[in-house]
């Protein structure tokens, strides 16, 4: 894309008062102004834009900056003076041109002239025509209100100066009536140079046509990443927790045990009678009578978490052990009166 440096020159003579462009044509211009300021820093990240005003004493209002803000500021710090100097002026643009910064950047000098154009020699003015073409300086004049009749065949023939036969980079915008900032945003003042008919509009990839605004362009390609950015946020969040326990399979339960005590340590019967009895402890839900009985099963966690109280409270497993100390007695002596009844 190509990198410029534009240099905006501002109508401030006493004629920007008139009201035919509401408010005045001062207000109007500042609009416009920044309108083109937004354009062409958007256009290039490395472009950038002076200020100038052109009414009594040509003053640089703003050397050339990327910095928007400042350009807006001093923009509506212009107020109303005599009568512009149009040579004048576009020879100091001419000249803070040559002081940019980047000396690869084209050249590019944007006059607003809203008033009339007086006390220029043609000769003088066609002969600075010439002069900026060698030094390879495009100039694109806005002329609006009532004195644009009076200036339009002296400004076309500089215009026709500067782009040669074959030449385009310089252009006229006359804008009679209407709004001038709306009259600019599909002139070819605000189209990037090798973009064909688009309108830059910040270096986006696609074009818009004639009947858009590039300021609502912007907004629309704003809102548009806003809700790019807010789909990959959901996408890259975790699912919810009610959503995921729901979907979590269920934990396996222990198949019913079909063990033979006698064949089993004493170890392995003390863990057999803890989970046994921690199975009578559990008091189970209530149900329909008409709905079948569902098997009783323990799950790893309940199980686990119960065996490890019990093991962990001293009483419990004390008069447990006991438990069993008394039925292995009693089995023992009832083995024995067995053995008496036998021998007798």
């Amino acid at each position: 894309m190509v990198q410029e440096s534009t240099m905006i020159c501002i109508d401030n003579s006493e004629y920007m008062r008139n009201g035919d462009f509401a408010p005045t044509r001062l207000s109007c211009e500042q609009e416009a102004a920044n309108l083109v300021a937004q354009v062409k820093l958007r256009a290039n990240p490395e472009n950038a834009v002076g200020l100038l005003s052109m009414a009594d004493d040509v003053r640089v209002l703003s050397t050339m900056t990327q910095e928007d803000r400042k350009l807006f500021c001093r923009l509506h710090e212009i107020d109303f003076e005599g009568t512009i100097k149009l040579l004048p002026a576009i020879k100091v643009a001419h000249l803070a041109l040559k002081h940019r910064q980047n000396r690869n950047h084209k050249m590019r000098i944007v006059l607003f002239v809203g008033s009339p154009v007086e006390g220029v020699v043609k000769s003088d003015f066609i002969k600075l025509a010439k002069k900026l073409k060698k030094e390879k300086v495009n100039v694109d004049i806005v002329s609006f209100g009532e004195a644009a009749e009076e200036n339009n065949e002296l400004l076309q023939e500089f215009v026709d100066t500067l782009n040669g036969k074959e030449g385009d980079g310089s252009n006229l915008v006359i804008v009679s009536q209407g709004s001038l900032r709306e009259a600019l945003s599909t002139s070819a003042v605000c189209r990037a140079e090798g973009m064909g008919g688009a309108v830059a509009n910040g270096g986006f990839d696609f074009a818009m046509n004639g009947e858009e605004d590039p300021e609502l362009d912007l907004a629309l390609r704003v809102s548009l990443e806003e809700q790019r950015a807010r789909q990959r946020q959901e996408e890259e969040a975790p699912a919810h927790p009610a959503a995921a326990d729901e979907a979590a399979p269920a934990p396996a339960v222990d198949e019913p045990l079909h063990v033979d005590p006698e064949a089993m340590t004493e170890e392995q019967q003390l863990e057999l009678a803890l989970r046994m009895s921690m199975q009578d402890a559990v008091p189970q839900p209530q149900q329909n009578p008409s709905e079948p009985e569902a098997m009783d099963v323990d799950t790893p966690s309940s199980s686990g978490a119960a065996i490890g109280e019990i093991v962990t409270d001293a009483n419990a497993l004390n008069a447990l052990v006991e438990g069993l100390d008394d039925d292995e007695k009693s089995e023992g002596a009832k083995k024995s009166d067995d053995a008496n009844k036998t021998d007798k």
